[in-house]
């Protein structure tokens, strides 16, 4: 029996180290191929983290993870994208001076990954147009841009009003950047477990997809009836399905 991936939100780690995966690559091509900017929103645990990171595997080009996936022979492996990977799922934001620490400290991270400098470190709307045309130049490819967590830190403060809006308006600034930036993005793609209005967060990303209720990408996370008694096949023995029904089943996004 393969290993159940309880938690697991590494890719890279269900694919080598020998977890049950549902076959959620089709999606992958999917959006790209009907759009460039993108936003889903899923409750907590339900494999968003996973998805995106599924998402920044294909577009480095990490053919090797998706060998017997659907995308292995539906995917352009001869191009590689740079990624820029943000999550505000690590922790927990108190005001406004650790959330811009939180975002400095993590666009640092790729400076370090892609082995590129840019002289001003400590204002984070500049810092992260710099690094997206830093990686424009270098890689000579547009860049795709993964936002997992987009709203913990409104979510770690919704009880303080004030404080909510201070960090909103930071987040609004910080993804400001996405719109001006437009001709060196490849894919854009965001993540949260709330649907704030486009007005009061992205402000003038007006091109952003929200997929949430998207009945072609209902299933996007979570598993069907069918994906579970086929990739889990082995774990049902004995299994009571009826009542596992009546425990998990019933979401739906106005699809399957």
């Amino acid at each position: 029996m393969k290993k159940l991936p309880i938690g697991i939100q590494s890719f890279k780690s269900i694919r080598e180290d020998n977890y049950y995966y549902v076959d959620k690559t089709p999606f992958v091509k999917k959006l790209v191929d009907n759009g460039k900017y993108f936003f889903l929103s899923r409750p907590r645990r339900f494999g968003k983290s996973l998805f995106v990171d599924t998402l920044k595997q294909a577009f480095l080009g990490n053919k090797q993870l998706f060998e017997g996936l659907y995308l292995e022979k539906n995917w352009d492996w001869s191009k590689k994208y740079p990624v820029i990977h943000i999550d505000f799922g690590g922790r927990n934001v108190k005001d406004i001076t650790v959330l811009k620490k939180w975002i400095i400290e993590q666009l640092k991270e790729h400076l370090n990954f892609y082995s590129i400098e840019i002289e001003e470190k400590e204002d984070y709307g500049f810092l992260f147009r710099s690094i997206i045309l830093k990686l424009y130049q270098e890689y000579k490819n547009p860049v795709v841009v993964l936002v997992d967590e987009y709203d913990k830190p409104i979510l770690d403060n919704i009880e303080n009003t004030e404080k909510a809006v201070e960090i909103r308006e930071v987040l609004k600034d910080f993804y400001s950047v996405l719109k001006a930036s437009d001709q060196y993005l490849k894919f854009v793609f965001l993540t949260g477990v709330s649907r704030f209005s486009k007005v009061s967060i992205f402000s003038g990303l007006n091109q952003l997809n929200d997929i949430t209720l998207d009945s072609e990408f209902a299933t996007i996370c979570g598993y069907t009836q069918s994906e579970l008694e086929t990739v889990f096949k082995d774990r049902l023995e004995g299994v009571n399905l009826e009542e596992l029904k009546y425990w998990y089943n019933g979401y739906n996004w106005l699809g399957e």
